[in-house]
């Protein structure tokens, strides 16, 4: 129960329960019922973020790059991050700035992509995970917490055996059609 470190006692004993009885698939699957979400290439992320940022960040500094990351959540224990470089070139100083998105996301529920662009876009304004870093991502997501909390509730599953929920919904060759 790593991803559910810092909750109360009562809550990770009802999680433990329903872990135990193999109730978390039904429950997620029953709050999250929609077909897959179709940004599916790096392409459409960072059309996505763009339009979420251009909704909710006006005034921050342009992305360069915006990609899903199959070696995220292995590497680097996280689900998202955030970069910024800055490089001298002649007498400027350029920076560019980077998005990248674990390739989970690709096969969940698009809220809870919306949850993890709106973190990595929050983190452009507010470093650390503070009280504005979260005001700033109710704001843009005002279920935010709600939906970390059911990715987390996700990936409890997924770590304790648990099938990918909603991988058979990926797009894909159609039967026979394979190449």
């Amino acid at each position: 129960m790593k991803y559910l470190a810092g909750y109360p006692p009562a809550l990770l004993a009802q999680v433990q329960q329903l872990v135990a009885t193999e109730g978390l698939s039904p429950l997620l699957r029953k709050r999250y019922p929609g077909p897959l979400h179709e940004v599916q290439t790096d392409r459409a992320l960072y059309d996505y973020v763009s339009e979420l940022k251009s909704d909710f960040m006006r005034k921050a500094p342009p992305l360069s790059k915006v990609a899903f990351d199959s070696k995220l959540h292995v590497i680097r224990n996280a689900l998202g991050t955030h970069t910024t470089v800055s490089r001298v070139q002649g007498s400027k100083l350029k920076t560019k700035r980077e998005i990248r998105v674990a390739s989970l996301f690709r096969e969940v529920p698009l809220e809870w992509l919306r949850m993890i662009v709106v973190h990595e876009l929050a983190h452009m304004k507010e470093r650390d995970h503070d009280k504005s870093f979260y005001a700033l991502c109710e704001h843009m997501e005002p279920d935010y917490h709600r939906l970390e909390f059911d990715v987390r509730l996700y990936l409890t599953h997924l770590d304790s055996g648990g099938e990918r929920l909603w991988a058979s919904s990926l797009p894909g060759p159609a039967p026979g059609n394979t190449p």
